[in-house]
């Protein structure tokens, strides 16, 4: 995936902003259903805020850094315990996709 340029992120944060966590994270961190869940919320949404309710800042960080490796997904913008993450796909279906849909 090509990094996007700031103008995109800036315009991938608006477009996230309406957006809800559809992923929760909690005190079990990542286990084998988090990170199934993770990747159908990608292959269907693209752009996706994810809550990782984990510890300390360093521990959020670093579960940040291991759903980003895993899926494959660009960090757009972290505030607080919410990340937005993307994961382009070419295949997704438009009225799922949140990069397609107002």
């Amino acid at each position: 995936m090509n990094t996007p340029s700031s103008r995109e992120l800036r315009q991938l944060r608006a477009r996230a902003h309406k957006l809800r966590p559809v992923v929760i994270i909690g005190g079990k961190g990542l286990s084998p259903n988090v990170l199934d869940e993770l990747e159908r919320a990608l292959n269907d949404h693209e752009l996706i805020k994810v809550k990782v309710a984990v510890g300390d800042r360093d521990q959020r960080e670093a579960v940040i850094g291991s759903i980003c490796e895993h899926s494959r997904a660009l960090l757009v913008q972290r505030i607080g315990k919410i990340a937005t993450l993307l994961r382009a796909n070419p295949k997704a279906d438009p009225k799922k996709s949140n990069l397609y849909r107002q």
